[in-house]
């Protein structure tokens, strides 16, 4: 028998550890990012931020992992004006087409403009969108061919893969869209969509309330019929593409499970994960109905928060948890009669859906901006269940994320979004103020200490028919935030020189290109 020569076999051994060196993927160098963003959610509807009305122990699992925040803000008290800030880092009021958009908008977020998805793709991130889009599809409104590809999509912006609904679930049209197209497509039923004029035949919420056997409305969203629900717009076809409202929530989750399930490690992922709940219409799946104390919209909660729980558990059996820095906010105030005949403001007891805040979704007041905000990451924030009460604003995620994954931020970049990367990770102070935009794209200014809000020339005083205020008034309005939370007590008259000083600096932000 030949003696192997001891050298040799060294050799090949090194030389084969070496080849497995060189086949395997390198080391994740930057972490995964989870973004939650809730529907109408509002500061005082978890129970991590002291409501004993209902219960959110899935959601609460981040703040007690992570940072709490007291003071955090988005863009804008409405979904699309909010959203668009979010992605693009610049202040939706600077444009005019920024509004509440219909059904079947045209892409608000441009395919020319630079995206947080944009800001991950090109740093090496796979980059996924789930849920709630309204942010529009196609070049223009009203044009889309829902039947064929709809471009421009959410790959034009920085998406690799997407699973959406076009706005929300009271528009038509009421169908799932995997990456520009319309999800089980059905042949036999073409689908057809106008926000102008309802098709020959087909029955509306208005004429036909025998048909409402899910839910009826309050006011508006008496048009197409849609599984027993009358929604905003005119639809006609669609088969079995349409939605069942019971099964939105599980859905988006599966779907996003399942891209959680693609990802082997080899790369990092950004996840921009939406659920609509809590938009109307709430009609959650049967195990969470009457599980709260607060009819539908409660049951809503619930829902989130195991939709929440099941992303959470995912990350932990993939092996991603510790290494993903998870954000959970919401993209406006909260609202309890938004068009449905669901007892929510019958049922709310005490319950104070904007916590201890004035005003909510479409309000200057605080409850319409004062959002929501948890971050948690295990590999960075040691400090567990930390509160801050940084003044903070969702514009400024695209600038820090740039800072977070060492990526340069697209020069040609809005000036509104700013780093606060160490405020959002506990590690630094927030902003020294911030812009917030309410209905009609009316503004206030937040410093620390005082909230200003501009006089409206024509004000509303209630947004519609929800009963919610919307801070606007014919007069300058002057709050001590610090210690007047609920904006009770208008200061303008007592101190006109803050009103003029906080008046020109809100102008200097208006005025910068």
């Amino acid at each position: 028998m030949k003696t192997p020569n001891p050298s040799i076999a060294v050799g090949t051994a090194l030389l084969g550890i070496l080849s497995a060196c060189e086949k395997a993927p390198e080391a994740q160098k930057n972490p995964n990012v989870l973004f939650i963003l809730c529907d109408d959610l509002g500061y005082g509807d978890i129970s991590c931020y002291g409501t004993q009305s209902i219960q959110t122990p899935n959601i609460d699992r981040i703040a007690q992992s992570g940072i709490r925040f007291t003071d955090a803000h988005c863009a804008s008290a409405t979904s699309t004006p909010s959203r668009y800030g979010l992605l693009t880092g610049a202040y939706p009021w600077r444009r005019s087409d920024t509004g509440v958009a219909r059904g079947d908008a045209g892409m608000v977020v441009r395919p020319e403009e630079y995206t947080m998805a944009d800001l991950f793709q090109q740093a090496g991130y796979t980059t996924a969108a789930f849920g709630k889009w309204h942010l529009g599809l196609g070049n223009e409104t009203g044009t889309q061919d829902w039947n064929k590809e709809i471009t421009p999509n959410t790959k034009d912006i920085g998406f690799d893969y997407s699973f959406i609904m076009a706005a929300t679930g009271d528009r038509v049209p009421c169908v799932y869209i995997r990456d520009g197209r319309v999800v089980d497509l059905d042949p036999d039923a073409p689908i057809e969509v106008s926000y102008t004029d309802n098709f020959p035949g087909e029955p509306t919420g208005k004429d036909n309330p025998e048909l409402l056997y899910n839910l009826k409305p309050s006011h508006g969203h008496d048009m197409s019929i849609v599984n027993g629900i009358s929604r905003i717009g005119y639809m006609r076809g669609g088969g079995k593409a349409l939605w069942k409202d019971e099964e939105i929530a599980d859905r988006i989750t599966e779907d996003a499970l399942a891209f959680l399930d693609r990802q082997d490690g080899s790369k990092p992922f950004f996840m921009y994960f939406c659920p609509n709940n809590i938009h109307v219409p709430r009609f959650p799946n049967e195990r969470f109905r009457g599980k709260s104390s607060m009819g539908l919209r409660g049951d809503a909660i619930l829902e989130l928060d195991d939709m929440v729980g099941r992303v959470l558990d995912k990350l932990e059996e993939i092996g991603q948890l510790d290494n993903t820095l998870i954000v959970f906010t919401s993209d406006n105030g909260p609202v309890l009669d938004d068009g449905y005949q669901d007892q929510a403001v019958e049922l709310v007891g005490d319950h104070r859906p904007s916590g201890p805040y004035r005003g909510g979704k479409y309000s200057l007041y605080e409850g319409g901006t004062r959002v929501p905000l948890l971050i948690a990451w295990a590999d960075r924030i040691k400090e567990r269940g930390k509160v801050s009460d940084e003044l903070v604003s969702q514009i400024d995620f695209l600038a820090s994320f740039g800072t977070l994954i060492g990526a340069e931020v697209h020069p040609g970049r809005p000036a509104d979004t700013r780093d606060a990367l160490p405020a959002f990770l506990g590690e630094g102070a927030g902003r020294d103020w911030i812009v917030e935009e309410g209905l009609n794209r009316t503004l206030a200014y937040r410093t620390a200490e005082w909230k200003y809000i501009r006089p409206v020339a024509k004000p509303n005083p209630v947004a519609w028919q929800t009963g919610n205020e919307t801070g606007q008034a014919a007069e300058a309005q002057l709050y001590r935030i610090v210690d007047n939370v609920y904006e009770e007590v208008n200061m303008a008259d007592q101190y006109p020189e803050v009103v003029a000083e906080l008046d020109e600096r809100l102008q200097k932000v208006v005025d910068q290109k």
